[in-house]
C-alpha cells in the first residue's frame, strides 16, 4: 500500500469511527424515546458527585428539562443522518472514490468557520487541534483530487 491509499484510509478509519459512535448515539436516542430525561440527568450528576449548581451540570440540567419526545426524536434522525454521511463517506474514501474526496473536503470544510470563532471566543489547544486537523484532511483531500500526492 502506498502512503496515498494509507491517508486515504486513515481519513476513512477516522471518518467511520465518528459514523460509528454517531450512530450508537443515535440509536441510544431513539431506544430511549419516551424517558424522563430530568430524572435521568439528576441521577448521572449524583452518581457522579456533581454539584448541581455548579456551570456544567447546571447546563445540563437546563437542557434536560426543554428535551421532548419530538425534540429527541428530531436529535435522533439528524444524529441518524450524520452518521450515514460519515459511513458514506468513510467507505468512498476507502475505496479511493472522487466523489468522496469531494465529500470530505466540504464536510471537513463546513467546520472551520465555527471552529475560528470557538478559538476566538473560548481559546484551548484542544480547539486549535480539531482546526489544525481539519486543514490537515482538507488539504490531503485536495491533493489526491488534484492528483498531486
Amino acid at each position: 500500500m502506498n502512503s496515498r491509499q494509507t491517508s486515504l484510509r486513515s481519513i476513512a478509519l477516522l471518518e467511520a469511527a465518528k459514523g460509528l459512535l454517531v450512530l450508537t448515539a443515535a440509536l441510544a436516542l431513539f431506544r430511549h424515546l419516551s424517558a424522563h430525561w430530568q430524572t435521568n440527568v439528576e441521577a448521572l450528576i449524583a452518581h457522579f458527585h456533581l454539584n448541581p449548581a455548579s456551570k456544567y451540570p447546571r447546563i445540563l440540567l437546563g437542557l434536560s428539562t426543554k428535551l421532548t419526545e419530538p425534540r429527541v426524536l428530531a436529535l435522533a434522525f439528524g444524529a441518524l443522518f450524520y452518521s450515514t454521511i460519515r459511513l458514506l463517506e468513510a467507505y468512498g474514501l476507502w475505496k479511493n472514490k472522487s466523489w468522496a474526496l469531494v465529500l470530505g473536503m466540504a464536510s471537513a470544510g463546513l467546520y472551520l468557520p465555527v471552529e475560528i470563532l470557538e478559538m476566538i471566543d473560548h481559546f484551548s489547544w484542544l480547539a486549535v487541534g480539531v482546526f489544525c486537523s481539519n486543514l490537515v484532511i482538507i488539504t490531503i483531500l485536495w491533493c489526491h483530487h488534484r492528483g498531486t500526492a
